[in-house]
């Protein structure tokens, strides 16, 4: 599958702190490309040992990640091209859950699907008040399977529940940080890279061995996510095919 625009992503090191900034036109949107480049950058980051936190962003001051990308989805004509791209995430989300780095999510606007995954992968996320999220899948027709368990993971199957059933609704950063998927609110985006500016140099002070040591804890329970998300992007990548998405997406590009 091609796309028109793969997106970039920069890295930049410094203070023992890894910056991984992500951009797309598309509302920061994440194409197959972006999403190997991305799960790339946080396997080999975690085995640089001059790297001790690791800040994840977007550019822009609007959306953080719109998540999947509709042109590439709308490509897709077989379950292997399907399973594929949605392998895609879960291989980004167990590059996360496994490497061995504090991940800090710096979250400036709103979060849709697979965006609000990439939120829950991280370790701890700070957000302006205007990151709202939404779990839209379910009304696309192809439902929030692959980045379920990590989702899940940080904000409960009752909240999970309900943010997939309203697959329309917009979720406010106060909802988002009371259950737990938000870790700070900050009222602007300026005071939110402070905070995450502030709390990585912190962590980037701490003994290695102990934060690694931790994030082994923070994970613990999830070694069986590999055959997991591999089964979800199955079901994923076969929904896609379906009528009624292909004419969802379909109408909501236009």
């Amino acid at each position: 599958m091609k796309t028109m625009n793969s997106g970039t992503l920069d890295i930049a090191i410094a203070n023992r702190i890894a910056t991984l900034t992500f951009s797309h036109p598309a509302s920061n949107s994440l194409p197959g490309d972006l999403l190997y480049k991305m799960t790339s950058a946080f396997n080999d980051l975690a085995a640089d040992s001059e790297v001790q936190v690791i800040v994840l962003k977007s550019d822009g001051d609007r959306a953080f990640c719109a998540g999947a990308s509709f042109d590439e989805l709308l490509a897709i004509n077989n379950s292997e091209q399907g399973t594929k791209f949605f392998m895609g995430f879960a291989h980004l989300i167990n590059s996360m859950r496994t490497c061995g780095k504090i991940i800090i999510g710096a979250v400036q606007g709103k979060a849709v699907g697979g965006g609000v995954g990439l939120v829950a992968a991280c370790d701890y996320v700070v957000a302006s008040e205007e990151a709202s999220v939404k779990l839209s899948e379910l009304f696309i027709g192809i439902g929030a399977f692959v980045i379920e368990p990590v989702v899940n993971r940080k904000i409960g199957k009752a909240a999970f529940c309900n943010l997939t059933l309203e697959a329309t609704e917009w979720h406010s950063a106060t909802w988002a940080h009371s259950n737990g998927l938000f870790s700070k609110i900050t009222d602007t985006k300026e005071h939110m890279l402070d905070e995450v500016d502030a709390l990585a140099n912190r962590l980037a002070s701490y003994h290695p061995e102990a934060l690694f040591e931790m994030k082994k804890v923070f994970w613990e329970g999830t070694d069986h996510w590999d055959i997991l998300l591999a089964e979800r992007a199955e079901i994923s990548g076969a929904l896609v095919l379906t009528d009624f998405t292909k004419n969802t997406l379909l109408k909501w590009k236009k």
